[in-house]
């Protein structure tokens, strides 16, 4: 792999926790030396590796291409170090540039469609109040706990951009905002997208969570 970054590189990394969205020939400089910037992949963005992995494996579903995108992701974040502030939501950084990544270059090798039309989606979701009440929250209760084969079989099912936010939202326990930044969407197509994706997967979870004793609302 070069050391030179690409133009996609330049458009998609982000710059601090405040600023996310901009490219780091936007940001400042932050003039770190070798040893403080040793020290902030270390104290910071090394202790995020083990979810960083299971984000990249739950992206590509393999175990190699997922240490390959990690890989690739912690190269990206040390040659930009510079435009990272102390002390800002480094793990946030780290996911916004994994996810540009894997949509540049390790979604294209995919057999998955790239895109999926949200035409339909956006039109029955899209509204503030359209939030989970009737959806399964991974955190939620004792279903945090099922992460077992066949959650993660079903959860592997969905679209990428469905499996996504249910990554970023119940297991990695982002905030909508913070999700809002890292996939370069609006806010509110973050809770839409969340609501339709939490109701496919129960879907697909209907006869496993039943097994589990979780009982599905009805309406009377």
């Amino acid at each position: 792999m070069s050391d030179t970054p690409t133009r996609d590189d330049d458009q998609t990394l982000p710059t601090d926790g405040s600023s996310v969205e901009q490219s780091p020939s936007d940001a400042p400089a932050r003039g770190y030396t070798d040893e403080q910037k040793y020290r902030i992949f270390n104290k910071e963005f090394m202790p995020h590796i083990d979810s960083m992995y299971n984000f990249a494996f739950r992206l590509t579903t393999d175990e190699d291409d997922a240490n390959d995108l990690v890989q690739d992701t912690y190269l990206k974040a040390f040659r930009f170090i510079s435009s990272f502030e102390q002390g800002t939501n480094a793990k946030a950084w780290l996911f916004r540039i994994l996810k540009n990544s894997f949509i540049n270059d390790y979604r294209k090798k995919s057999k998955e469609p790239a895109k999926v039309d949200y035409q339909d989606v956006e039109t029955t979701y899209n509204s503030e109040d359209a939030e989970t009440e009737h959806t399964v929250d991974l955190r939620a209760e004792s279903v945090s706990d099922l992460i077992g084969d066949e959650v993660a079989t079903a959860l592997n099912s969905l679209p990428v951009d469905f499996r996504t936010v249910i990554i970023l939202c119940d297991i990695e326990g982002f905030t909508y905002e913070e999700m809002a930044k890292i996939l370069d969407i609006p806010i509110g197509t973050v809770r839409s997208r969340l609501h339709r994706a939490r109701n496919l997967l129960k879907e697909k979870l209907r006869d496993y969570a039943s097994s589990m004793g979780y009982k599905e609302e009805t309406d009377e």
